[in-house]
């Protein structure tokens, strides 16, 4: 399917996002200002973080009263109760409690502290929640981005997670349009002629890690596009790479 270059081309020059901004057009004009452009067949990964900023995916802890459950865990661990109220409540369950809080989100996303994050977010007292409905961010960026160019772009929306029995933090898709989520190779052969039986492989994760060496987590590139990729569009979620409950040896 592939066995040529792809390029990572990083947008620069997006101004601080805000509520209500167009997301859609202030990508398309950083795309525009760096001589980047948008083709057919770019694949855009755009950071949750300015999704979620866009759509007003946002909490003011001030404005929070904590429950009891809340002041209960800030007790035991040190933490600021307002922003672990913040956490259960974009939460479905707790999956640990130490040393880091990692839950299940509304969505069925496992990851530390739901996603709540004050990282590049302008004082103290605002934080960036995870996009209501990510894949269906992912959609309404693609439709408003062929409006406006006439051009046929998937988009991921991307986020950093952790990896059960690996160190480190990497780029993964919690949103998709247009772009296939899961390459099923099963039933094929490899080069020796062997059977696949169980490969997998987890297509818009890798595209959005590769998008992440580009981003980084303080230069300031909220979106990368992805170029020369070759897929056939079709209409997959990113909620498809969600192992089933009855698959998941961990619950």
């Amino acid at each position: 399917m592939q066995g040529h270059a792809i390029q990572l081309l990083p947008l620069l020059g997006l101004p601080e996002i805000g509520e209500g901004d167009d997301l859609a057009r202030l990508l398309i004009q950083a795309a525009r200002g760096k001589r980047v452009g948008l083709r057919h067949g770019d694949i855009l990964v755009v950071a949750q973080k300015i999704v979620s900023k866009a759509e007003g995916s946002v909490a003011r802890l001030s404005s929070v009263q904590p429950s009891a459950r809340a002041l209960q865990l800030a007790a035991a661990r040190g933490r600021d109760a307002r922003l672990l109220e913040v956490i259960l409540r974009e939460s479905r369950r707790i999956v640990r409690e130490d040393p880091v809080l990692i839950v299940e989100t509304h969505h069925g996303f496992v990851c530390a502290n739901a996603g709540v994050d004050h990282s590049n977010v302008p004082g103290e007292d605002l934080v960036t929640l995870l996009p209501r409905e990510p894949d269906g961010s992912a959609r309404r960026l693609a439709s408003e981005i062929r409006k406006l160019t006439r051009k046929r772009v998937a988009v991921i929306i991307s986020d950093t997670f952790g990896r059960p029995w690996r160190l480190g933090l990497t780029n993964v898709a919690i949103g998709a349009a247009g772009v296939p989520v899961l390459r099923d190779l099963r039933g094929t052969r490899d080069r020796n002629g062997k059977p696949l039986q169980a490969t997998i492989l987890a297509v818009v994760d890798e595209l959005a890690a590769a998008a992440g060496l580009v981003m980084g987590k303080a230069e300031g590139v909220p979106a990368v596009v992805i170029r020369g990729y070759n897929y056939r569009p079709v209409d997959e979620r990113a909620a498809g790479v969600i192992r089933p409950a009855a698959e998941d040896l961990f619950r």
